[in-house]
């Protein structure tokens, strides 16, 4: 399995505290089965955390790429960062302050989770305008979206790819993530599930637990592109597996009116 969202890189956001965690982290992955991971610091948070790309950057991966390297052979690690969605993201694209997963114009995007989607909309399409390619995580979290999935609909028609927890199949975020991942999914709407993991403890590293849960219902044909094809085609910077899109019957937000 290729794991394209955790927060792996030590002691830069609020994932892995120190080295050691970073190095537990690999370990699990490995143990059950996940052979590539992406370090994905969250990125352009105003207030929290900057993260740019930079000399301090390539420092900390480089170092954390080597120990893993010599602790964890049968792990590769590649860089990447999980940036906060603000109206400069796209100028902060072009000046090369923003690192794509491995180097590839697959771009891993977050927003708020009470984002206003017209902001949303606009910034996703700012992002395709430079020539970037977004890849919205953990989709099934935001409100606007938990409100009307049909928005996922429009993205995948639009050429952004969706990326959905792992935990959230098994209720980690609440009912309504919940919900929508798995209605996003049957909707054949997810590009990629990935372990958004923060820690060897809590959202840990282990993906087989997720795609165990979700062998009682889907074939693993359709996991398989999930947890492995479709991540290594956006490690690699190709074109990810597109599958039939299936429409959303139900009228999300419609009232009826009470004579």
């Amino acid at each position: 399995m290729v794991d394209i969202h955790t927060h792996i890189l030590p002691g830069v956001d609020d994932g892995a505290a120190d080295i050691y965690d970073s190095i537990e982290m690999a370990s699990l992955a490995h143990e059950y089965g996940t052979k590539v991971i992406v370090a994905t610091p969250h990125c352009n948070i105003p207030g929290e955390y900057d993260n740019y790309f930079g000399d301090n950057y390539v420092r900390t991966f480089q170092k954390t790429k080597e120990i893993i390297q010599r602790e964890q052979p049968g792990i590769t690690l590649l860089a990447g960062m999980e940036v906060f969605a603000t109206e400069d993201l796209p100028r902060l694209l072009t000046e090369g302050k923003i690192f794509p997963i491995n180097r590839t114009r697959y771009v891993l995007m977050e927003f708020d989770f009470a984002e206003d989607p017209d902001f949303a909309d606009e910034i996703l399409h700012q992002v395709k305008e430079v020539r970037a390619i977004p890849l919205i995580a953990h989709a099934e979290r935001y409100e606007f979206v938990q409100d009307d999935p049909r928005t996922v609909y429009r993205w995948k028609q639009t050429g952004y790819e969706v990326q959905i927890n792992k935990g959230s199949f098994m209720g980690r975020f609440g009912e309504e993530a919940r919900r929508t991942a798995y209605e996003l999914l049957n909707h054949n709407l997810v590009t990629a599930v990935a372990s958004d993991a923060h820690s060897p403890i809590r959202r840990t590293t282990c993906m087989a637990d997720a795609y165990d849960y979700l062998s009682d219902e889907y074939s693993a044909e359709y996991l398989d592109i999930l947890f492995d094809v479709n991540p290594r085609n956006i490690c690699n910077g190709v074109k990810t597996i597109q599958f039939r899109r299936i429409p959303f019957e139900k009228d999300y937000g419609w009232k009826e009116r009470v004579q």
